[in-house]
């Protein structure tokens, strides 16, 4: 990612024609499409990320990918820089991401005790610069799920990714058998291999969490190092461990004093070896007991007694409707408001550790028994990571909306239905469909015959208006993305009768809106647009002004659009105030027919109205 050195270094090259100094490394280019505030590096602040010029923040994007759990391409996910470069223009250009959880593999970084695979932590990193050239933040995660592949046996049922063979080999664990199990997940606390294992990592036995933290800490260096200063601004922080569980808890100890007494040292440990590779000003992005939200399998936890955890750490935690994944728990279809209070909780837990939080996986199935309840689950799941009020109720209460919080859905794989793995192993079992991974399909988007990558799931559902950056603070933000259950729009926030041209000029048509107090920065307020808001067809009311095809951005246009950084193609709104301290609102819309001046100042005066009574 760019930076303001990076932008003068340029300059200086245009004026000059050519620049040598003596012992100096080639200059690194410019992100295709920046301004002057993008690119510069995120902290925490006031329970917010923030940016260089002080605006708060929003992420949102994927995880990439499953493919690191597989061994096709030996814990990477992508077989070539070529095919990241293709996923990250996608990605940003068809999903509307800013940002990615990019996975890492324990097995194939240190697949010898104490020697750090360089050739994959090369690899590793070239892929990751794909989707830092293409203006995408990146967190890496090293990724575990029940522990490691090389407890499994070649005929089992089930496979994990994690842990290297000889961590495994260490312990001596039983035979791995799940029982009586339907979901893959259920392995984590019926099969006795994964549970002795786990419980030996949280213990520290045969010095494996040391040797596991020696490995993170080599492997933060390695990136900080390979990487060009302008790509490591772009790097958040690291998630040191997905998914964390005990496997089994000792007498008296329960999920909360686990957590207590033996994950969040962990964490500790591992922020000072954060640290120690130079990655001081970024933070450990820590997920709590892996069932402390569950809506049906739900242990006590959170990091409750972590205290005030603060700005070098990010209160970062998975949610997946386990009922409805059921197919049995929850009958019919998600509706509006159907997981608020869940990020409800998200965001209160946060509040409380006094950081910001990210939701660092979601999804649905789109393929098995319960895929059809995926277009109304994924869409109620962003609904409320944008606010915690409701659709039905949004225009009455919006001032309950608090933060918009950041995430990353489950997943973008673009080798989905096109793998090649052998299963554990074994020649005889070479998945092939899917995720290729415990006959998970949760994918949003693949490859065509031809090679190009395409959406799996409704365009409108996945790119999203959000506020990818606001000069000030956040109020409120709501989002109707008219998204498609097969042939029916679903609408669950319809603008109300009570404002009548608001409601005339948003018709049928997609909508969002973005109330935020001001700041003193002078950069802009930033909102992602998403390809089904082409700059001919786009409305802009907001007490800055009113547009319609608004104009290209210039520092002295209050309304305005430009290309995203990275030369994808994606692009923006940006609105720039002048002043700290006072409310602001803005409402986007995308409409085929240019609205009357009469309309828009119509519909301008109910929002002034309306926004005054709401938030006095």
């Amino acid at each position: 990612m760019p930076n303001i050195r990076a932008r003068l270094l340029t300059v200086l090259i245009v004026l000059f024609g050519s620049l040598t100094v003596a012992g100096a490394g080639p200059a690194t280019a410019v992100a295709p499409d920046s301004l002057w505030f993008d690119g510069t590096a995120l902290t925490v602040s006031n329970g917010r990320f923030v940016d260089g010029q002080g605006r708060e923040v929003v992420l949102r994007g994927y995880n990439v990918s499953g493919e690191t759990k597989l061994d096709e391409n030996h814990g990477l996910p992508f077989a070539s820089v070529a095919d990241a470069r293709k996923s990250a223009t996608a990605l940003r250009a068809l999903g509307g991401g800013n940002s990615v959880r990019f996975l890492l593999s324990w097995a194939y970084a240190e697949p010898v005790r104490g020697q750090v695979d360089t050739a994959y932590l090369a690899a590793a990193t070239a892929q990751m610069g794909a989707f830092l050239d293409a203006g995408i933040r990146v967190y890496p995660d090293f990724h575990q799920d029940l522990y490691s592949r090389h407890l499994f046996d070649p005929d089992s049922w089930y496979t994990g990714d994690g842990a290297p063979k000889w961590a495994v080999d260490l312990g001596n664990y039983p035979d791995e058998s799940c029982g009586i199990c339907f979901l893959w997940g259920q392995n984590i606390t019926q099969n006795g291999a994964v549970k002795a294992a786990q419980h030996d990592f949280w213990h520290n036995a045969h010095g494996l969490q040391d040797s596991f933290l020696t490995t993170a800490q080599k492997t933060m260096a390695y990136i900080k190092q390979n990487l060009t200063t302008e790509q490591f601004t772009g790097v958040l922080g690291f998630d040191p461990y997905n998914e964390p569980y005990a496997g089994s808890y000792d007498s008296g100890q329960a999920s909360r004093t686990w957590e207590r007494d033996l994950l969040w040292p962990f964490y500790v440990k591992f922020r000072a070896r954060m640290d120690a590779a130079g990655w001081t000003d970024k933070p450990a992005l820590v997920e709590p007991n892996l069932f402390w939200n569950g809506n049906v399998s739900k242990e006590e936890g959170g990091l409750l007694d972590a205290g005030s955890i603060g700005s070098r750490y990010v209160f970062n935690t998975h949610f997946y409707d386990q009922k409805a994944i059921s197919g049995i728990l929850m009958w019919g279809n998600a509706a509006d408001g159907q997981y608020t209070t869940d990020f409800a909780t998200v965001r209160d837990r946060a509040a409380a550790l006094g950081t910001t939080a990210v939701v660092s996986e979601f999804g649905h199935p789109l393929n098995g028994s319960t895929a059809g309840k995926a277009p109304t689950v994924l869409k109620a799941m962003y609904q409320a990571l944008d606010s915690r009020v409701k659709g039905a109720n949004w225009w009455s209460a919006p001032a309950g909306s608090g933060p918009v919080l950041s995430g990353s859905q489950w997943q973008w794989d673009i080798y989905h239905g096109r793998h090649h793995e052998l299963m554990n192993g074994n020649p005889d079992k070479v998945q092939t469909g899917g995720d290729a991974w415990n006959d998970e399909d949760l994918s949003a988007v693949r490859l065509d015959d031809s090679g190009t990558p395409v959406l799996r799931q409704d365009a409108r559902l996945l790119d999203r208006i959000y506020p990818s950056a606001t000069s000030g603070s956040t109020l409120a933000f709501t989002y109707e993305d008219r998204s498609r259950d097969g042939s029916t729009t679903l609408t669950w926030n319809p603008v109300p009768s009570s404002l009548p041209n608001v409601s005339s000029l948003v018709g049928s048509g997609q909508y969002a809106l973005l109330v935020w107090r001001s700041g003193s920065g002078s950069a802009p307020t930033d909102l992602h647009l998403p390809a089904s808001f082409p700059n001919a067809s786009t409305a802009v009311v907001s007490d800055l002004g009113t547009a319609y095809a608004p104009p290209a951005y210039t520092s002295t246009t209050p309304i305005g659009t430009a290309a995203e950084p990275g030369g994808t193609g994606s692009r923006r709104l940006l609105l720039t105030d002048s002043d700290s301290g006072v409310l602001h609102y803005a409402l986007v819309t995308s409409r085929a027919t240019a609205p009357s001046a009469t309309v828009l100042n119509a519909a301008r005066s109910e929002l002034a109205a309306w926004t005054a009574s709401k938030f006095s």
